[in-house]
């Protein structure tokens, strides 16, 4: 079934094809969720907070020739916005992103790999939250520049320009701040 039939469906009030839909897209708002708030708890609350404020103002999503899920998004980054606002504190990066840890590699290579992406996920809570949404959209959740416009309210050449000026800054922290010394002299420990 296409995702424009299942919203549709969800919008006469079918719980099932709303099912179907969080089925879908949970993972990828999880994921964006998580590495935002560097919680699995607070990703998990975040996650049930789009999907009920999805379902409860679904007959409100207008199909635009963009996918349902850059309408999640907004809803999520919205969320994301509402959550540090209302816990006025900053949570560092402190906990290693699941996704780091769940795959079939050995203890080392596991452990090597949750330090990249520490250390990548350090780097880019440095960003400005733009280019930080654009990238995690784009190489997190592989959208494309048309679904990330979309979510941010943006047109395709600004997020591309983000995405450069990002990348250009990612770049230069990890040169600046010898992140692969850094990196060399953990794993080496």
């Amino acid at each position: 079934m296409q995702e424009e039939e299942l919203v549709q469906k969800a919008k006469k009030g079918d719980a099932q094809a709303f099912g179907k839909l969080y089925d879908l897209h949970m993972p990828a708002i999880y994921r964006f969720a998580l590495v935002k708030v560097s919680n699995k708890t607070d990703a998990e609350d975040i996650t049930h907070q789009v999907f009920l404020k999805a379902w409860k103002h679904i007959e409100e999503y207008k199909f635009q020739g963009f996918p349902f899920t850059s309408w999640l998004y907004r809803i999520a980054q919205n969320a994301i916005i509402d959550f540090y606002r209302t816990s006025r504190t900053h949570q560092d990066i402190d906990a290693l992103p699941e996704i780091a840890l769940s795959s079939h590699l050995g203890l080392d290579d596991r452990v090597d790999k949750a330090v990249q992406v520490q250390l990548v996920m350090s780097a880019i809570s440095r960003l400005d939250e733009t280019g930080q949404n654009v990238l995690l959209m784009k190489f997190v959740n592989e959208l494309s520049n048309k679904e990330i416009a979309e979510a941010l309210e943006k047109s395709e050449g600004a997020i591309r320009v983000i995405q450069h000026r990002a990348l250009k800054q990612l770049k230069q922290l990890f040169e600046h701040h010898g992140t692969d010394e850094h990196y060399r002299t953990t794993k080496d420990a």
